[in-house]
């Protein structure tokens, strides 16, 4: 057991991404920019408030870096090999844990050598936690990439309160058995206090996987474990703590001046049109990217909208380029595009505008402000931060969001035209009924969304989740 440092921190966020991308200078000394992404956004004014380390990858392969500061929270880099990066990462993590987590959209790929690696990479993660812990600490372990940390954590550093929160759905039993490993799944996860889902739903698959996988206690939310003499030595309490954004400072942003200019010029720049439309993604199967971009060409096609007075502006942000899915879909949302341009595109005019790039936040919200509609389709999505994006920037109670109800976001935000993806049709008659929104009725819907979301920020998110992590007792238990 390693030994629990004199000067460790309080509070240790692991995750697999610190939150940064750092690479070596010329110099020899690390340099660094903000990683983009939800965690990053989420956790950010968290770790600000605290006095905390937080551990994970730095981004490039066979980078190793000793620990250092950024914004007043202490970084632990973990070194990822190249090998490390294609198994655990780009193979287990996204080619095996993902689809099968969403929904079996796309179908998994089950890798004994990929399961080594992401063994093998859990047991360094949790290493490394568990020489930054100060004795009695709270450990708060993130996301699917890392589900045997805190087990691994647990036999480490058994003084330690661990929490771990689920980013992306937790499928239902019949999917999540597929797993060859789903019970060393399981059991890695319940070496957690608490273990956060983005809905009930995905804490209500959690413990029934548990009811059926093992032969523990459950009881509503929590599942009891014994020691070996059949004594309760602790309980894992299953529950959902939906997670947000920064709201506050997101609204602030969209209301200032240079964001609201720019915004006019967005659509200065696309001709004017009459109904903009919006969807902004990874570049992921999971997002529904084809699906919407089906239903508008048939919109143009039906003549339900214009394509001389309506605009689809698609941001598409670069993701894992490596993995063989997302190569195909690209090549897919590309050539559906250049169709429907092809077909109903005039000169100085595309019906449809696809950028395969990133932007900063105040690009985004001026993106916001200047679309009527937001077209957040997900097939399947654990929350969808940009969903909560949108509604904190329109202080103007204007606008539309298209909510898909396959994503945590639809639990929640109330004020949003509902639809169902895979419905084309039914897709096609909420995106008509969103652009041509009575201005009464969006105002009303946009209201009951920023009540939400300005409410709900992501440090009532971290403040709830903590505190029912906090609020449990000590043990000194290898259990």
């Amino acid at each position: 057991m390693p030994a629990v440092p004199e000067d460790g921190y309080d509070l240790v966020v692991v995750a697999n991404r610190l939150p940064v991308d750092v690479s070596l200078g010329e110099d020899g000394e690390p340099t660094w920019t903000r990683s983009p992404g939800g965690l990053v956004t989420a956790l950010a004014p968290v770790m600000a408030q605290a006095d905390g380390a937080w551990v994970g990858w730095g981004g490039s392969p066979d980078l190793t870096l000793d620990p250092f500061e950024v914004d007043g929270t202490q970084l632990v880099p973990v070194t990822l090999s190249a090998d490390d990066v294609e198994r655990y990462y780009e193979g287990f993590s996204n080619d095996t844990l993902w689809p099968l987590y969403h929904d079996v959209i796309a179908p998994p790929a089950f890798h004994r050598q990929w399961w080594e690696a992401y063994r093998r990479v859990n047991r360094r993660f949790a290493e490394a936690a568990a020489a930054q812990a100060a004795r009695g600490a709270t450990v708060w372990v993130h996301d699917y990439q890392l589900q045997l940390v805190p087990a691994l954590l647990r036999e480490l550093r058994p003084d330690l309160r661990i929490g771990y929160f689920h980013h992306i759905p937790f499928p239902p039993l019949e999917i999540f058995a597929q797993l060859p490993w789903r019970k060393a799944v399981v059991e890695g996860l319940l070496g957690a206090d608490l273990v956060g889902f983005q809905r009930g739903g995905d804490a209500a698959n959690f413990v029934r996987v548990v009811r059926r996988l093992t032969d523990l206690t459950t009881r509503g939310q929590v599942i009891t474990i014994s020691d070996e003499h059949g004594r309760t030595a602790r309980h894992v309490r299953a529950a959902a703590f939906p997670i947000s954004i920064d709201s506050q400072a997101f609204d602030e942003l969209a209301r200032t001046d240079a964001v609201q200019k720019r915004a006019v010029d967005i659509r200065h720049e696309l001709g004017d049109p009459k109904i903009l439309l919006l969807g902004v993604d990874r570049l992921d199967y999971t997002k529904g990217i084809r699906h919407r971009i089906k239903a508008y060409g048939e919109l143009l096609a039906d003549g339900r909208l214009s394509p001389s007075e309506t605009t689809l502006v698609q941001v598409a942000s670069p993701s894992r380029e490596n993995v063989g899915a997302y190569a195909q879909l690209r090549d897919e949302v590309e050539l559906l595009v250049g169709r429907i341009n092809g077909d109903y595109g005039q000169v100085g005019h595309a019906p449809v505008q696809y950028l395969h790039q990133s932007f900063p936040m105040e690009e985004m919200a001026a993106l916001y402000l200047a679309a009527d509609v937001m077209l957040v389709t997900a097939l399947r999505d654990g929350m969808n931060l940009v969903a909560k994006e949108y509604a904190a920037a329109r202080s103007d109670d204007r606008g539309a969001l298209v909510l898909s109800e396959f994503t945590g976001a639809a639990d929640e935000l109330s004020g949003a035209i509902l639809v169902n993806p895979h419905d084309i049709d039914g897709m096609k008659d909420a995106i008509t009924y969103a652009a041509h929104l009575d201005p009464r009725e969006a105002r009303k819907r946009m209201r009951r969304l920023r009540r939400r979301v300005l409410g709900h920020d992501v440090n009532a998110w971290s403040r709830e989740f903590l505190a029912v992590l906090t609020a449990v007792p000590h043990r000194d238990s290898h259990v």
